[in-house]
């Protein structure tokens, strides 16, 4: 995780420069900001890691903030971080997608335990969008019968139905498979399946 950065964005100095010494402690790179508008104004979604926002800040709090990155389709983790008063808006910060919810005064211990999670999950999230890339690149290269046979392969259908969907004999359908496996560079029809859900094939997932 050592490309991966924690922005960190609150309003008072003193919590960020804080936060931004512990996780330094901790072998965690990390940026701040003192509002959220200062940090949307930089920040590029490519850029993978997560993001620790307070609740309550002025002009632009940690929800809307959130909201925001939700709809400029950033898959940036987000913890956020809350007093007391600010519990129902941080619960409705949960329930739009943050990772985790630190009450302060927060545990050192807690907060770098969530941050290694919130991590892990923009790891994963990566390596999901790399893999949906690289399946969808290979499912371009098929040709216009080989992504019907993909389809309803990865529907469940077996040859004899895909022939008589396609009106082509089981032989032409058995020979077209082949064909899609070597360029799905699938080994089994179970790494074809996850593929075709990787790249969002319709009825893959079903």
């Amino acid at each position: 995780m050592a490309d991966e950065m924690v922005f960190v964005v609150d309003d008072d100095a003193d919590v960020r420069d804080s936060l931004c010494a512990l996780l330094e402690s901790a072998g965690v790179a990390s940026e701040s900001y003192d509002s959220a508008r200062a940090f949307l104004d930089v920040y590029q979604p490519q850029r993978s890691g997560c993001l620790i926002a307070d609740i309550r800040m002025p002009d632009m709090d940690g929800l809307e903030l959130q909201e925001e990155l939700n709809r400029r389709n950033a898959a940036l983790p987000v913890i956020v971080v809350t007093g007391h008063a600010d519990v129902p808006l941080a619960v409705r910060a949960m329930k739009a997608g943050a990772v985790d919810l630190i009450e302060k005064p927060y545990d050192d211990a807690l907060l770098l335990a969530s941050v290694r999670r919130a991590l892990a999950k923009a790891q994963s999230v990566r390596e999901q969008a790399a893999t949906a890339e690289a399946a969808k690149a290979r499912i371009a290269n098929l040709s216009a019968r080989e992504r019907q046979v993909l389809e309803l392969l990865v529907a469940g259908q077996p040859n004899k139905i895909i022939a008589y969907e396609l009106d082509i004999s089981p032989r032409t359908v058995e020979i077209h498979r082949a064909h899609v496996m070597e360029k799905m560079e699938a080994k089994s029809l179970s790494d074809l399946v996850r593929a075709a859900i990787a790249a969002g094939i319709p009825g893959a997932s079903k």
